[in-house]
């Protein structure tokens, strides 16, 4: 189960996006609590805080108690905007939820055991993950961290689908289980004649090219002295 994450904000009296920058110029991110039948509630949070609590790697998959002047309020983080150039978020959308809700949310898949896989340890296989995320509904109480696929034993050639694993008690897949493959053990890849004889030409083109850029330099130097 995922843990619960803390968060501490301060209400917003100003909305639109002059009050915005002023506020992350003060390294403070804007943010609104929304749901379970309430009014939306514009907040703003400590960008270190936050920062620290995305780097937990389940921020999207916990509930995050956000404590608003004193008030606490369950939640799950819905949308998180970054900037297209720092990277840094710019803005959080938080869900309210009930203590024994049922939420719908996308938790991360984690492959173990590779080396007791033979198709993969033996015959030289490669690991191809198709689903890195699936979407599972469950109690907003009992939020996995992860969903664990263990290759023991699995071959070249076979196919994991999300019927092949046991989910966690009491959440069920969004999706049908036999229409979701996970991953699967491909051949490993050898190179033709025909791949070898092409990456000797585009090695002898990049020489040829190399060369030809060495003898315009030294005839530009020769011209300069």
């Amino acid at each position: 189960m995922s843990d619960t994450l803390n968060l501490s904000a301060e209400t917003r009296d100003r909305v639109g996006k002059g009050a915005s920058r002023a506020l992350r110029r003060d390294g403070r991110v804007p943010a609104v609590i929304y749901g379970n039948k309430q009014d939306p509630e514009g907040i703003h949070l400590n960008a270190r805080e936050l920062m620290k609590a995305l780097m937990t790697g389940h921020f999207m998959n916990s509930v995050i108690m956000v404590d608003v002047g004193g008030k606490k309020v369950r939640t799950l983080a819905k949308d998180v905007a970054f900037d297209v150039v720092t990277d840094q978020p710019i803005h959080v959308d938080f869900l309210r939820i009930a203590k024994n809700a049922t939420v719908t949310v996308a938790v991360p898949v984690t492959f173990t055991n590779e080396d007791d896989a033979p198709g993969i340890k033996r015959d030289g296989g490669v690991l191809n993950v198709v689903t890195h995320e699936i979407e599972l509904t469950v109690e907003a109480s009992n939020i996995p961290t992860e969903i664990v696929v263990d290759l023991t034993g699995r071959e070249v050639g076979d196919s994991i689908h999300l019927s092949d694993i046991d989910l966690p008690n009491g959440a069920e897949a969004t999706a049908s289980e036999d229409a979701v493959t996970v991953a699967t053990i491909t051949p490993p890849t050898t190179l033709t004649a025909e791949d070898e004889a092409l990456d000797a030409e585009v090695a002898e083109a990049q020489s040829a090219e190399a060369a030809a850029e060495g003898e315009d330099a030294e005839g530009e130097d020769k011209a300069e002295g």
